[in-house]
């Protein structure tokens, strides 16, 4: 019997797989997608990877009650050693499965922001960034990268969580941008699509190269 495809989470039609999935298809990895704010994720065990997308919502506790499923299942994909990788509020959920906590950031970092990294698998970016929150080192995790509201990315293990988005392309961010309700200060559609210009081209080869170290950990 075929074992079973990578299970993506998404968590809103608006958040698809975009680069990783192009990176997945590329790479010729089976994955199938699930829409959490719908239903409890699927049987975890036995797939090859666990990856969870962005959301608009919140991995704490002023979340959804949808979220409950997912961290639940994030810690049944780290028990059953199946490699994690969490992606913005993917990592959130993440560094909760691994007891560790998400807080209100400082300041929000909306846009194509660089990151300060210590790890070659990571470059520096600008990454496309959009968050309120940021994630509180798991206990035992090792930390990768911060920015100045805090964590941008943290291994344990196998299992790699970003408070980034290396999945978003320029077109995805402007859209987003476009559905806020109200945005921080000086944050406007017209300077994300500028960013996006800028940066844009480069999201691409970056995310493979973290997606490729990711895979290559497992």
């Amino acid at each position: 019997m075929e074992s079973p495809p990578g299970l993506i989470l998404q968590h809103g039609p608006a958040g698809p797989p975009d680069l990783l999935g192009e990176w997945l298809a590329e790479r010729g990895i089976r994955y199938a997608v699930h829409r959490a704010w719908e239903s409890p994720p699927p049987r975890v065990e036995g797939r090859p990877f666990l990856a969870s997308l962005g959301s608009p919502d919140s991995a704490g506790p002023n979340g959804p009650p949808w979220v409950h499923d997912e961290i639940e299942t994030m810690r049944r994909a780290v028990e059953a050693e199946v490699p994690v990788l969490g992606l913005c509020f993917g990592g959130q959920t993440l560094a909760l499965a691994l007891g560790g906590d998400v807080e209100q950031a400082s300041q929000p970092e909306i846009g194509w922001l660089e990151i300060e990294t210590d790890d070659q698998s990571i470059p520096p970016g600008p990454w496309a960034q959009y968050h309120y929150e940021v994630i509180r080192l798991p206990p035992g995790s090792r930390e990768l990268a911060r920015t100045a509201a805090g964590l941008a990315a943290f291994r344990s293990g196998p299992h790699l969580g970003v408070q980034f988005h290396p999945e978003v392309t320029a077109k995805r961010m402007s859209i987003w941008i476009r559905m806020a309700a109200s945005l921080p200060p000086g944050i406007t559609p017209g300077l994300i699509d500028e960013q996006g210009a800028r940066y844009g081209a480069r999201a691409r080869p970056q995310a493979w190269r973290l997606f490729d170290a990711w895979w290559a950990s497992r």
